[in-house]
């Protein structure tokens, strides 16, 4: 998470963004060799082992982000115990798949950019009009193709990836992005994005890494030391636990009132 690795995303932003305006059918072009014409399909959505390796993947990403929630939420049960993992794991794991394929990837863009799936569109025996990465205007009217929502969620390894230990880093980065390149490839081959969907989704998930890890661990003014995580936590499930026994003792009396 170096300030090369951030220029490099924004040159490949930059490029791809730039060769894909001037020459939008780029895209189509990548699509169609995935697109059986004679029988009207993407092939590889016929294939029973997709549905399992995207299950898989998901599972994966399940599996990497379960210890950031069930640090927080044994810190809220038990306040007097130590985390499961740091405080400052825990939140950046949880905020940055809460942010990037959550918040950015599903409410603001894929539902609000108007862009139809390659399945959707008249070249590939759909009925919708082709639209180009950068344009919102398209008529698909929620859960559209930009930014590509299962690459988003592989992308986001960039961030357990991260918390890596400094020699297996950069072995790290290298299976996230293969990870996240291999899911957007598969998404590609089944026409439900296009080429650009898949690299802006790794980009804005780059981005949104970057700028956390960056907020909660390398820049001074404001990262959080993990003591003040866990005392927050602490607080919190204490006044939880309160306002629960309150709510239980008060519940009881007007059972005991009634009766």
């Amino acid at each position: 998470m170096n300030r090369t690795a951030l220029v490099i995303a924004l040159v490949i932003a930059a490029v791809v963004g730039v060769v894909f305006a001037v020459s939008p059918r780029l895209d189509l072009d990548i699509s169609a060799p995935f697109y059986d014409r004679n029988r009207d399909i993407f092939s590889v959505n016929a294939q029973l082992w997709v549905y399992y390796l995207r299950n898989a993947a998901r599972g994966l990403i399940t599996l990497l982000v379960a210890p950031a929630f069930l640090a927080a939420l044994g810190k809220l049960v038990w306040p007097r115990r130590r985390m499961l993992i740091e405080g400052r794991a825990a939140l950046f794991l949880a905020v940055s798949l809460a942010l990037g394929p959550g918040v950015v990837t599903n409410l603001i863009f894929k539902d609000h950019w108007g862009r139809p799936r390659p399945i959707d569109v008249t070249e590939f025996g759909g009925s919708d009009p082709f639209t180009p990465w950068w344009d919102p205007r398209g008529p698909c009217p929620n859960n559209c193709s930009f930014i590509a929502g299962e690459p988003s969620g592989a992308f986001w390894t960039l961030a357990p990836a991260a918390l890596a230990p400094p020699q297996w880093r950069p072995l790290a980065y290298g299976a996230a992005l293969a990870f996240g390149a291999g899911i957007g490839l598969l998404r590609i081959a089944g026409g439900a994005h296009f080429f650009t969907d898949v690299v802006f989704a790794g980009v804005f998930m780059f981005l949104l890494v970057w700028t956390l890890h960056g907020l909660i661990y390398r820049w001074r003014a404001t990262r959080i030391p993990d003591k003040a995580i866990d005392r927050g936590l602490a607080y919190l499930g204490e006044t939880l636990r309160r306002a629960f026994a309150g709510g239980a003792g008060w519940l009881a009396g007007r059972i005991g009132k009634r009766s």
